[in-house]
């Protein structure tokens, strides 16, 4: 069983969401775990939706103000820094995203650099905002099924 510190880990808080979800449980499996997880975000009401996305860190933000996990995620333990040119684009599509959708764009990095983000976030910022709400929630998920991965890998 997962206890609610492990799960504000895994997901980066949003508070109604874990309420939901561990009302839901216990679960007998991750798996479980994680499809009801999904299944939650998405019949959610809207504004919950947005807290759950919006619990996230932007791509790019000071390592400082981000979760442990996050820190790794973006790549800030990784010796490499963000050229200044990827930063400021990565500030100016956040912005703009936001500006639109109304909501934190929220992908699984996977290891990859930020400048390789770039291009999808670019076209996210032009999607139709009900997709990308999806998108980003299903995002979510994915984030904290590999976060749980590696967790328990250890």
């Amino acid at each position: 069983m997962i206890d609610r510190a492990s799960l504000e880990t895994l997901f980066e808080g949003a508070p109604r969401f874990l309420d939901r979800l561990e009302a839901a449980g216990p679960f007998e499996s991750p798996d479980l775990l994680f499809h009801v997880a999904r299944d939650i975000a998405h019949a959610m009401p809207e504004d919950e939706q947005i807290e759950l996305i919006d619990a996230h860190p932007r791509l790019g933000a000071p390592p400082g103000t981000v979760s442990r996990l996050s820190y790794t995620e973006q790549g800030y333990d990784r010796a490499t820094a963000t050229p200044r040119d990827v930063a400021a684009e990565l500030e100016r599509l956040n912005d703009a995203y936001e500006a639109r959708h109304g909501f934190r764009y929220c992908v699984f990095v996977a290891g990859r650099p930020r400048e390789a983000l770039l291009p999808d976030m670019a076209v996210a910022i032009d999607a139709d905002r009900t997709t990308e709400l999806h998108r980003a929630l299903d995002a979510v998920v994915d984030i904290a099924i590999d976060r749980h991965g590696k967790l328990t890998a250890r």
